[in-house]
């Protein structure tokens, strides 16, 4: 994992999982883990991409 990946992951969750995976199931679930809190957006963008 570089070290863009793990800053977009912390700051922006969903778009590391769109720049990973695209558009698609699990774009959807980081976003709306992201928008239910933030925390879980984070351990979901760190899961999909590790």
């Amino acid at each position: 994992m570089s070290l863009l990946t793990i800053i977009l992951n912390i700051l922006l969750p969903p778009l590391a999982v769109f720049l990973k995976h695209g558009l698609g199931t699990t774009f959807l679930i980081s976003v709306l883990l992201t928008l239910l809190a933030w925390l879980p957006g984070v351990i979901h963008a760190f899961l999909v991409n590790g």
